[in-house]
């Protein structure tokens, strides 16, 4: 898996989790909905993203466009 398969995944999942526990538990939950959605956009304004630091911590490979080596 590499990292942008992982912040797709890590957002969709917690994106899942916190609407289902903002209707099942409390509506303040929605406001972590919020703070995924706020970072998604930082993220796309700024290029910099801290779960994709974490990912790469933890191990996943980055993309590598065809014709490009990792060296």
């Amino acid at each position: 898996m590499t990292i942008n398969q992982g912040l797709r995944l890590t957002a969709g999942l917690l994106t899942i989790v916190s609407v289902a526990l903002g209707y099942f538990v409390t509506p303040y939950f929605h406001l972590f909905t919020v703070f995924i959605g706020l970072n998604l956009a930082q993220s796309a304004l700024t290029g910099w993203c801290p779960m994709m630091w974490i990912l790469k911590v933890a191990g996943l490979k980055r993309e590598v466009p065809v014709g490009e080596s990792l060296a």
